[in-house]
């Protein structure tokens, strides 16, 4: 009994995504071709592997089980690919690159022309998400490389290599009495309520690092889906916040409803870094991509 591949992809897909019309999106197929095929793979199996209703999609015992090994299946084929590409031309062909979301607005208008122009073969699928996701993500293959915040906890499965450390800025409403300083230091913060992120994005864990330091408090009572929100939430003079530096717009004037500040050397900043999975055949490409990251992002 021999089982394709793609139907293995359209049953973690539908395992992931919980849906199967996102799924069948996600494998850029049609909802009955899909469907059709997972119902061909439970009879080729002779076992249900996906409990169906009107109100959620789910996977039963047997399901959960095979898409466990589905997921090693699609490494391991992925892993041939691997192999082979890094022979012929490793910087050809394509990779599936995940970012965090507080990176991946500000990062990429800045790379991928130079990426384009220095590696004009290779082709690079984008992908946001939040860091426990793409580390996920990574692990089991679906992603090829992640830039994300260093250092992560599971380093003993993963290479990093660092691209930049980019400082923190203070955003703070037009009308704060420090508008008008040329720089910040983290001694202004102490005892004010600073708002951040919501649970979930590292960056907020960072924030409350420089909190602690300064002796600042968290604003409670609102938290951010995005950099975006945080940015207007300020801009309507509801509080400050900690911009990381590729956020913060390069032409700003003393009447923008948001003012930023640069703190004093030497700036509390967070590590920026590219992870991939140790041993990977493409080691050499990851770490030409790395450099061009790098000399790209000038802070």
């Amino acid at each position: 009994m021999s089982i394709n591949l793609r139907d293995l992809e359209y049953l973690v897909a539908v395992d992931e995504e919980r849906h199967f019309h996102r799924a069948a999106e996600r494998c850029h197929v049609s909802q009955p071709t899909l469907s059709g095929q997972l119902k061909k793979l439970e009879e080729r199996l002779g076992i249900r592997l996906i409990e169906r209703s009107t109100r959620q999609v789910m996977m039963t015992d047997a399901g959960k089980a095979v898409v466990a090994q589905a997921r090693r299946v699609l490494a391991a084929s992925r892993g041939i690919t691997e192999i082979a590409q890094s022979f012929h031309d490793p910087m050809a062909g394509e990779l599936q690159l995940g970012l965090i979301p507080t990176v991946a607005p500000y990062l990429l208008p800045l790379i991928m022309s130079p990426l384009k122009k220095a590696f004009p073969r290779l082709k690079l699928w984008l992908h946001e998400q939040q860091t426990a996701v793409l580390l996920e993500r990574l692990r089991n293959a679906e992603l090829d490389f992640v830039i994300i915040a260093l250092p992560v906890a599971a380093t003993e499965e993963f290479a990093e290599i660092d691209l930049f450390r980019e400082p923190f800025w203070m955003a703070l409403p037009k009308g704060d009495p420090l508008a008008t300083h040329p720089v910040a230091s983290l001694s202004a913060l102490r005892d004010r309520e600073v708002m951040l992120l919501e649970e979930g994005h590292c960056l907020r864990e960072h924030a409350l690092d420089v909190c602690v330091t300064a002796r600042a408090g968290e604003q409670s009572a609102f938290h951010a889906t995005s950099l975006e929100t945080l940015r207007h939430m300020v801009g309507e003079g509801m509080g400050i916040t900690l911009m990381p530096q590729l956020a913060v717009p390069k032409r700003r004037s003393k009447q923008d409803a948001v003012q930023y500040l640069p703190f004093e050397a030497p700036p509390p900043s967070r590590r920026i870094g590219l992870l991939h999975r140790k041993g990977s055949y493409r080691e050499a490409t990851f770490r030409a991509l790395a450099e061009t990251i790098s000399q790209s992002v000038v802070l």
